[in-house]
């Protein structure tokens, strides 16, 4: 079966990602707990709506398969489902506020070293495997993470801290894949806005007015939100995981080129040394996924001809 459409959908989900900056650009006057609070409000209304008028069948199955499932296999999910949504809750608050008052390049950075992040958290919770290679880059991107925080120590903090958050979302969502993750995370959103509801009345500002804001916010919340999202659902179901993993770092990468050529961010040398062992870090990272075809084909010719000899 053709991969391509596939292929093309993940790109365009981590493609579409990395300008996530000009929708959240122009509102950073306005304080990063409101646009969360309206970010949430609005995406649960809509996923809400797609669900119910465009998923109903979905529903009805993943319910049944709900009910059937044992006591603690439900208190499990309910527990990963809640935990997951605060999780994700704290990364969109922290990055919103790093791309409008740090800066477009920490947050780029935050999600260079997000995948690998990941990966430590998921070999002391998960007790994943961490193999030799993948051990290498986790230590050149301590090294380049150490050499960002001499003279950019504020960037540093920020950037590990919406990495963290992110990496603990997705290590805490990996053992939460019984139930359609569109519709996890329709509850999760749900479950973030009655949680922020209370709060809303004494630490929300004056009602936007202006239509720029909710010109941006429908951007945030469509484009930024949904779009990409169903793209990498519908992506995951012709390619696996790993690729999406490689196709992730579009997204950083767009950013990081926005920063410097857009926003017109300062970038020193040290900071370009930095965020090229990053780049290297990811290729010796994700070694055995880019190469391993290769290598694959190189062992069966080598094996062919030793047989024809």
């Amino acid at each position: 079966m053709k991969k391509h459409k596939y292929y093309f959908a993940a790109f365009s989900a981590f493609f579409i990602w990395g300008f996530f900056s000009l929708a959240l650009k122009p509102i950073s006057s306005y304080p990063s707990l409101d646009i969360l609070f309206y970010r949430v409000f609005f995406s649960v209304l809509t996923m809400t709506a797609i669900n119910l008028i465009f998923r109903k069948k979905n529903i009805r199955k993943n319910w049944n398969d709900f009910s059937a499932m044992s006591s603690k296999k439900k208190r499990s999910i309910l527990v990963l489902t809640l935990l997951g949504g605060m999780i994700l809750a704290s990364n969109w608050f922290i990055f919103i506020y790093v791309v409008n008052h740090v800066s477009v390049k920490a947050g780029s950075l935050a999600y260079l070293i997000c995948p690998i992040l990941t990966t430590v958290f998921a070999f002391f919770l998960l007790h994943e495997k961490l193999g030799k290679w993948k051990l290498l880059a986790v230590f050149i991107s301590i090294v380049s993470c150490t050499l960002l925080s001499l003279n950019h120590f504020q960037d540093i903090f920020y950037s590990l801290a919406v990495a963290a958050t992110y990496a603990l979302y997705l290590v805490s969502q990996r053992k939460n894949s019984e139930l359609d993750k569109f519709l996890v995370l329709n509850i999760q959103l749900l479950f973030i806005a009655l949680l922020i509801l209370p709060f809303y009345p004494k630490y929300s500002g004056v009602i936007p007015t202006e239509p720029l804001f909710y010109t941006c916010l429908f951007c945030i919340v469509v484009f930024f939100t949904i779009v990409p999202l169903f793209l990498n659902l519908y992506a995951l179901k012709g390619i696996n995981s790993s690729t999406v993993g490689i196709l992730m770092y579009i997204n950083p990468i767009i950013n990081f080129t926005l920063a410097i050529f857009y926003f017109k961010e300062q970038v020193t040398l040290l900071q370009m040394f930095s965020y090229s062992l990053i780049l290297i870090s990811i290729i010796v990272f994700n070694k055995n996924i880019i190469f391993g075809k290769k290598h694959k084909s190189k062992v069966i010719a080598e094996s062919s001809k030793s047989i024809l000899k």
